[in-house]
């Protein structure tokens, strides 16, 4: 297959996926091979590519390829994530567009409706990976609803459930009153605000007074509606202001309720009055402080119902006029109210004006999806002991059975899991994996409902014992276990009490369970992907083959949210770590270093930059980016460039394939005789080394520079220089066999050794030198990892290197003296050394051929003018007569080396100028100290190659 003269990146990437997907190339079927697994962390189906996964996948990627060519049994476990929150609000706009809403439809008939639209619609994203180039195994593609993997799920929840391991509580959540259910830390985003801080006055009770006398305590905050359910006022134990009161009472103003002054460290005397109102029912921090004070969390008051609106408290001490309103609505009228009742303490501003509130910029959580505030909400929810699940973790990674890289990120590690919160795994929606648990009342409630006993029903719901729970795995095991629990004297259904007949004459009485209607956190289920997606819990030959999971690649802000959750379920569940090794990689942020966000207009299409550059260019900008702890900076100049080098790459084949060389038959390097060819060799060897090196230190920065700088300096710069066939009476010579062989030979290690980074660009040209007579058997993908079985032989390196140096040194001096690169000229030799001779005398073809020198003579050059190179030990003089005018050379390198050096002065002066740095723009001090160093550097080479004019 002739090359075409034109690089085509599009035209490639499609033919070689659809061929590598039709073909079965991604799927693992070497059963004798060493397994190598990685699991994909799965994307939402609703989602779109973004440059976040462009980078995570690359690298995944460049992995899976690379062991597939180290001979491995590689499975790359592909999926997608259910993503309740998402896709519900998918599916619910969709049907708002036909004026339809959730709630017209039954649960199961809106489930349909999601599975339909997952169907039609679902599932973009693993469209959009094939373009990037990912090698996955799409015959086995996983869905976190899919029936095996709820199998799995449902399994984990029953068996924590029975092992004390996850239970039931009254806690504070993350509330999004616009989806109408809890959100985890991760789909809270904090946003500054202009707010306003109120201080208010409490009255204290019975009479009670402050040591300075004042008949109230002040107290501050940002969100005047809690008021409604304060519950405490807490002070520091240690501060003397408030000793006397400790313990004593306060009477709200607004709803009457007496309550307590409570001591705590939490109170800074310090800030404000010292002095701080306790919401137990819609504060994270007042909740922990009343638990502390003695209250239970049934005992706390929550003045909010799920779409933030004020409801009664259990005391029902809120006054009529606030029930119903929004909680902003009601902020406004809470301050009205104190204000009436002379209780608001007004701000003094420097002016001198008075103000309701102090102006001031907080932090407030609003829900990234909902797009309103999040409302801390006390309510019921179910909990994994995350405490006892992290101890196993944190002992992997301590004793190296899971290794962090960087390992930088195990401080952090360490600090997460040795201070974890009980995890929230229910949320309020219907799209996901209902939670398996049914309730029923509890035989004692049954016994006060037959007895009529209203006081003792009373007992049993304040005292949380009025029902029963039945966890199971399904809702015929649900509703056997209630059988047994109720006994003979019940008959029992499901979901509503049906009067039968039969069973009434029987003298049975009724009684119904119901299933919690809540589903479970997304993330809970993706806990489970390192085993869940192998077949757990049955026991499959992939689930024993392919677990644990060799490496698993995240970005670092979901190291607590999935990664450290995958290794709690995976070593508790399997008795072992769910992967060896965990690298965590940064973020793409844009070219200014600011995080990319829509609402900046800052982001990065990856799909843009495949259509304009191809897909190569952007895994290759993102493996040379890719620095271990680092972030990425957004460079479509970079991209731009790897395309080039693409396209280097491609003239470097035509220019192979023109010259009678094909691709090798050969793992092992070829016999070679001549310096060159065992210099490259060597090469080859040297980058080998440094790319297993990289990859074993998941160095990705240092795998890409290793080949970048073989593939575009050693191979196309220089070795495909010095090997090109010569002119001789203005014909072309043929090229030697020893260099066909050799070049097709090194040409191959380089497509494969590039494979893993540039997939599309290798296999075309892997398939356009294949020898027409003999092709390969084979795809490049499943070609064999260098093993070049030779050494670096020295001498060889020794002498090409110094010629490499030689050729540079005229030509740049040719450069910067303004003489035509093919202008042929004589050079004379000093101090050169035996070896030195004797390469001269090897090389004097290239040397004629490449610096254009028609001769290298030992001894002293003609008087006159002249250039001088030193190479090591030697002076090369390059007479200039006749050839340019050294006067005026002289002053033109003068003039520039005063210019060069007058502009770096000028800008060393505004750097060192302290009110520049500190308020110019970050971009205008780093390009003032990008051009110094430019010019300095300009202001050195000019006066360099001013001494070297004899």
């Amino acid at each position: 297959m002739t090359i075409d003269k034109t690089f085509d990146p599009a035209a490639i990437e499609a033919k070689w996926y659809a061929h590598w997907e039709s073909t079965g190339a991604f799927r693992p079927e070497r059963p004798d091979a060493e397994p190598y697994t990685i699991v994909n962390p799965p994307p939402n189906v609703t989602g779109s590519l973004h440059i976040g996964h462009a980078l995570d996948n690359t690298l995944q990627d460049i992995l899976i390829r690379h062991a597939r060519l180290q001979g491995k049994d590689a499975l790359w476990v592909v999926g997608t994530d259910h993503a309740g929150i998402a896709t519900q609000m998918v599916v619910e706009r969709q049907m708002a567009q036909y004026q339809q809403k959730r709630t017209d439809f039954t649960r199961d008939e809106f489930v349909a409706k999601v599975w339909e639209w997952k169907e039609e619609s679902g599932g973009e994203i693993t469209r959009q990976l094939r373009r990037l180039g990912c090698s996955m195994d799409w015959e086995n593609e996983r869905f976190t609803m899919d029936e095996g993997f709820s199998k799995a799920v449902i399994k984990v929840f029953v068996d924590l459930y029975n092992q004390g391991l996850l239970y039931r509580d009254k806690r504070l959540v993350n509330w999004d009153p616009k989806l109408k259910t809890a959100i985890s830390d991760l789909e809270v985003e904090t946003r500054e605000i202009n707010g306003g801080f109120w201080h208010f006055r409490y009255p204290l009770a019975d009479g009670v007074r402050l040591a300075n006398g004042a008949d109230h305590i002040v107290v501050a905050t940002t969100r005047p509606e809690t008021m409604l359910a304060d519950m405490a006022v807490a002070v520091h134990p240690d501060d003397e202001r408030y000793q006397s009161v400790i313990g004593k009472h306060i009477e709200q103003p607004i709803t009457g309720r007496r309550f307590r002054i409570v001591a705590d460290e939490y109170a800074d005397p310090t800030l404000g009055s010292g002095a701080v109102k306790i919401t137990p029912g819609h504060d994270f921090n007042d909740f922990e402080l009343a638990k502390r004070a003695g209250y239970k969390p049934n005992q706390m008051l929550n003045m909010f119902d799920n779409e933030a609106h004020v409801i009664q408290t259990a005391d029902e001490r809120i006054p009529n006029e606030f029930i119903g309103l929004d909680r902003f609505d009601a902020r406004k009228l809470v301050v009205e109210r104190m204000k009436a009742l002379n209780l608001l303490v007004p701000f003094v501003d420097k002016d001198g004006s008075t103000h309701d509130a102090e102006p001031r910029t907080i932090q407030v959580p609003f829900g990234d999806r909902g797009g309103v505030v999040i409302e801390p909400w006390l309510t019921d929810q179910w909990y994994v002991n995350a405490e006892v699940l992290a101890q196993k973790p944190i002992e992997a990674v301590k004793s190296g059975a899971i290794q962090i890289v960087p390992k930088s990120w195990e401080k952090t590690f360490f600090n997460w899991m040795e201070n974890i919160q009980p995890w929230c795994v229910s949320r309020q929606l219907w799209w996901g994996h209902q939670i398996p648990v049914w309730y029923g009342p509890s035989n004692e409630m049954l016994r006060a409902l037959a007895g009529g006993d209203k006081d003792e029903m009373a007992r049993l719901v304040r005292e949380e014992r009025d029902q029963h729970v039945f966890v199971n795995e399904s809702e015929s095991e649900a509703l056997k276990a209630a059988e047994e629990y109720y006994g003979d004297s019940y008959y029992v259904t499901v979901g509503q009490m049906m009067l039968e007949p039969e069973k009434l004459q029987s003298g049975k009485r009724g009684t119904a369970i119901f299933r919690d209607p809540d589903v479970l956190d997304t993330w809970f289920s993706s806990a489970l992907w390192p085993f869940g997606t192998l077949g757990w819990p049955d026991q499959t030959r992939e689930l024993d083959r392919h677990y644990p999971n060799d490496v698993l690649v995240s970005g670092f802000d979901i190291l607590f949210f999935w990664d450290a959750r995958m290794a709690m379920q995976g070593i508790h569940f399997m008795k072992e770590v769910p992967w060896k090794t965990l690298y965590l990689h940064g973020l793409v942020r844009a070219a200014d270093g600011s995080k990319m966000s829509k609402s900046k207009g800052n982001t990065v299409d990856p799909l843009g930059l495949i259509d304009q550059y191809g897909a190569d260019a952007l895994r290759f900008f993102m493996a040379a980016m890719e620095s271990q702890g680092r972030d990425i900076k957004m460079d479509e100049s970079r991209v731009a460039g790897y395309r080039n080098f693409a396209t280097k790459l491609w003239n470097a084949a035509r220019f192979a394939q023109s010259n009678g060389i094909g691709g090798s038959h050969s793992i092992s390097a070829p016999k070679a005789e001549l310096a060159v060819n065992r210099w490259i060799i060597g090469e080859v060897v040297e980058t080998v080394e440094k790319l297993n090196k990289a990859f074993a230190e998941f160095r990705f920065d240092g795998m890409a520079d290793a080949i970048y700088h073989f593939v575009w300096d050693q191979f196309c710069d220089w070795y495909l220089e010095l090997i090109k066939p010569a002119f001789v009476d203005g014909e072309k010579q043929d090229m030697d066999p020893e260099s066909q062989m050799v070049a097709g030979w090194v040409l191959d290690q380089i497509l494969v050794m590039l494979h893993p980074f540039m997939p599309f660009v290798t296999e075309e040209l892997w398939h356009a030198l294949a020898d027409p007579a003999s092709p390969r058997a084979y795809d490049l993908i499943h070609a064999q990892w260098p093993e070049p079985k030779a050494e670096v032989d020295t001498g060889a390196k020794a002498e090409v290197e110094w010629l490499i140096r030689l050729v540079g040194e005229v030509r740049t001096a040719k450069n910067e003296l303004g003489i035509a690169p093919g202008a042929k000229m004589d050079a004379f030799v000093r101090d050169a050394s035996p070896a030195t001779e004797q390469r001269i005398a090897r090389q004097q073809s290239a040397l004629a051929r490449l610096a254009r020198l028609d001769s290298v003579t030992p001894g002293d050059a003609p008087e006159g003018g002249s250039v001088q190179l030193v190479v090591d030990e030697a002076t090369f003089v390059l007479p200039l007569a006749g050839v340019i005018d050294l006067d005026a050379e002289r002053a033109r390198i003068s003039k520039a080396i005063e210019a060069a050096t007058k502009e770096a002065a000028s800008l060393s002066a505004r750097l060192s100028n302290a009110a520049f740095v500190e308020k110019a723009k970050p971009e205008a001090v780093e390009k003032a100290r990008a051009d110094h160093a430019e010019k300095t550097a300009e202001a050195e080479r000019l006066t360099a190659a001013l001494a070297r004019l004899g």
